[in-house]
């Protein structure tokens, strides 16, 4: 354990290099920080079919229903709608008491066994970022083409998007609460377009 501890303190996120900047271009109307190191596993499975029942069992809860659903598992443990077979389950860094993203992965492996369908580690492959305040929904509209109305994009919502250039996924956590979860090596590239369209509300 002391091993596998020493091992966690050495990772680096892929925004470790700017936590200055962005601090530097938070302020009280909309806040930019990283959330690193998020458990992330995807989940293939044809809805309804014994695949995802066997998911669900081993989740103890519902694979979301439909286009932008979040199914919320625990306080801290989310399921995102990705596609009409493709979810993207998100639990907290390892670190800061979540589970082991390998040993996770596992579990859901067995629990499918040798039924259609998919499990994945992807916690390396995106970083989270997370945009608040009462102008954080005018920050997106600058550079997303969804509506991002409240009534069109409730909270608790999830969708794949685009972001400027950049391929995200977008999560509605509160009415002022987004995550933006875009690929490692977008996320320098993220962050400072939403650091430049933040300036004026700083």
């Amino acid at each position: 354990m002391v091993e596998r501890n020493a091992v966690l303190e050495r990772r680096r996120s892929p925004l470790q290099r700017l936590s200055a900047e962005l601090v530097a271009g938070s302020g009280t109307q909309v806040s930019l920080r990283e959330i690193p190191f998020l458990a992330q596993i995807g989940l293939r499975a044809e809805p309804g079919s014994p695949s995802a029942v066997a998911l669900e069992w081993a989740l103890t809860g519902a694979l979301p229903g439909g286009v932008g659903d979040v199914t919320e598992l625990s306080e801290d443990r989310h399921v995102l709608w990705l596609g009409p077979d493709e979810f993207l389950l998100i639990a907290p860094d390892e670190a800061a008491g979540g589970p082991d993203p390998a040993r996770l992965t596992a579990e859901l492996s067995t629990a499918l066994g040798g039924l259609p369908g998919q499990v994945v580690e992807l916690s390396a492959n995106r970083t989270t970022l997370e945009l608040r305040g009462p102008r954080a929904q005018e920050v997106l509209d600058k550079s997303c083409r969804l509506d991002l109305d409240l009534v069109s994009f409730p909270a608790g919502s999830a969708l794949v998007t685009v972001l400027g250039t950049v391929n995200v996924i977008l999560w509605r956590v509160e009415p002022d609460n987004w995550r933006i979860l875009p690929r490692a090596s977008f996320a320098v590239h993220t962050a400072r377009w939403l650091l430049d369209g933040m300036r004026e509300f700083v």
